[in-house]
């Protein structure tokens, strides 16, 4: 199924026929595009046990965690679609005087087509009918995917019910296009064309940065909102150690090695202050991480790519291996392991701080509470922070905990990352480098606001405007009448 090539005649074809689709949703309201997008929920959900075991062939993910996945899927474009029905990301502004001089209305549009790159590691959620399909078509964007190479058949799949959906509800096929190749100039010819408006991105910081760049040198430049990864500091304070040390190590592992260690929100590296609590921890992960047997990751180039920067890291000076998960003969499996090293060696050492993506932690000790302010303003930008703490070890660090706010997207108060809730007041998104613009999420409702943009209306006859800012739309969520307008008004 895998297609090498494209030439420039094909990309521009496409091009044109999503810029039709964007027309089309164009003249949809919120409540029409959220007919859609619930037809195209109840044409993913009818799916049956075959789409879970193509995809559970192409990427060896265990089979409860497919069907959760396609299940979080199904509820994403419901939940997504309920939101952009009730008129919130329309954001209707209206300034009207009462003497009939003034009337400005605005409110948020569609950017235009945008390209949606399916990520590895969620065939579903974050692939062809993830949720980034879904904010962008829930925007008004027609929506272009281009199929990750390690799982083409899922993504065919997926691909052939939002089609059938468009069908029903008798939208143009050119709303959803879907894509197959491997080849880099695929992605970059679909970025680089003029008609394209936005881009979606889930995956490494190479490939995002790539993206983006791109993005920004095109003679227009357009947003690519990338996500390129986390290590997702854990910071476990004293009196938390004191009082959990043992059994937190439990927890530590158990998110660690959670999905063979293939998530963005991965606890990768933890820090702690050094003394008898550290090494009742660290005493606590050996007895835990012998138990994780050995296992498959999503494809042969991520884990070639998992044992190549895992042997990199261990290789730096003053890193030393605290625990391995059960050995294999079987080279096609990934092995867990957690190594550790001291906050000197952290600092002068930033090839310490990239994420190793697979089932990897590094624990980095500190002698003092200096060191661990140290160490968290030497991260770049992180999807989450998380505080393994009291209330009491927060109030003695506030300093710590203030930064941490300037530094992540998502602030954990105990728990682990890994698990992100798709709800209005998640966050996933954080500072350069997890993302390229920490203004917005990639999940949740909130992720429509991506594809938006503002424009405003002056004076216009009420038959002419667009719906949402029309006298009798009842779903206008401010209305604000100036006296005073003529006092305010500035010539530019």
């Amino acid at each position: 199924m895998m297609r090498k090539e494209w030439t420039a005649n094909e990309i521009d074809l496409i091009a044109q026929q999503s810029e039709s689709g964007f027309r089309f949703l164009q003249q949809l309201n919120s409540d029409e595009r959220a007919k859609l997008m619930h037809l195209i929920a109840d044409e993913i959900e009818v799916l049956d046990e075959a789409l879970i075991e193509v995809a559970e062939q192409e990427t060896a993910l265990a089979l409860g965690r497919l069907q959760g996945e396609k299940a979080r899927t199904v509820n994403q474009w419901r939940r997504y679609a309920n939101a952009v029905k009730t008129g919130l990301y329309s954001e209707a502004r209206l300034d009207v005087s009462e003497d009939g001089q003034m009337d400005l209305r605005k409110y948020n549009k569609g950017l235009g087509p945008v390209v949606v790159f399916g990520a590895s590691n969620f065939p579903f959620a974050f692939s062809t009918a993830g949720g980034d399909t879904a904010s962008a078509i829930g925007a008004g964007c027609s929506v272009i995917v281009k199929a990750h190479p390690g799982h083409v058949y899922t993504s065919q799949m997926m691909a052939e019910k939002i089609h059938r959906a468009l069908e029903k509800y008798g939208a143009p096929k050119d709303v959803f296009t879907h894509v197959i190749g491997d080849s880099f100039e695929l992605g970059q010819r679909l970025v680089q064309h003029p008609l394209i408006k936005a881009v979606a991105f889930t995956g490494s910081f190479k490939g995002g940065k790539a993206l983006f760049d791109l993005g920004q040198t095109r003679p227009d430049p357009i947003p690519v909102f990338a996500e390129m990864g986390s290590v997702n500091p854990v910071f476990a304070l004293p009196d938390f150690m004191t009082q959990h040390a043992e059994t937190f190590a439990k927890q530590y592992v158990s998110s660690l090695v959670l999905g063979t260690g293939q998530f963005c929100t991965n606890p990768g590296i933890l820090i702690a202050l050094a003394g008898q609590d550290l090494q009742l921890f660290k005493e606590g992960l050996k007895s835990e991480l012998s138990e994780i047997p050995p296992t498959k990751m999503l494809h042969a180039g991520i884990l070639a790519n998992f044992q190549q920067l895992a042997t990199e890291v261990t290789q730096q000076e003053g890193v030393q291996l605290i625990a391995k998960g059960k050995g294999t003969d079987q080279t096609e499996l990934a092995q867990a392991a957690i190594y550790e090293t001291s906050s000197t060696y952290f600092l002068n050492n930033p090839k310490l701080a990239e994420e190793v993506f697979g089932p990897f932690g590094l624990i980095v000790s500190c002698s003092n509470k200096q060191e661990l302010l140290t160490v968290l303003n030497a991260f770049g930008g992180q999807l989450t922070i998380t505080f393994s703490a009291t209330e009491q070890d927060i109030e003695s660090q506030q300093e710590l905990f203030q930064l941490a706010q300037e530094k992540c997207g998502r602030l954990l108060f105990q728990g682990m990352p890994t698990g992100v809730e798709v709800q209005y007041a998640i966050q996933h998104g954080g500072p350069f480098p997890a993302t390229t613009d920490t203004r917005f999420t990639s999940v949740g409702p909130d992720a429509v606001k991506r594809f938006l943009r503002p424009v405003s209306f002056q004076n216009w006859p009420n038959t002419f405007l667009p719906d949402e800012l029309k006298n009798e739309n009842p779903l206008q969520i401010d209305r604000l009448v100036n006296q005073q307008w003529s006092k305010n008004k500035i010539i530019k």
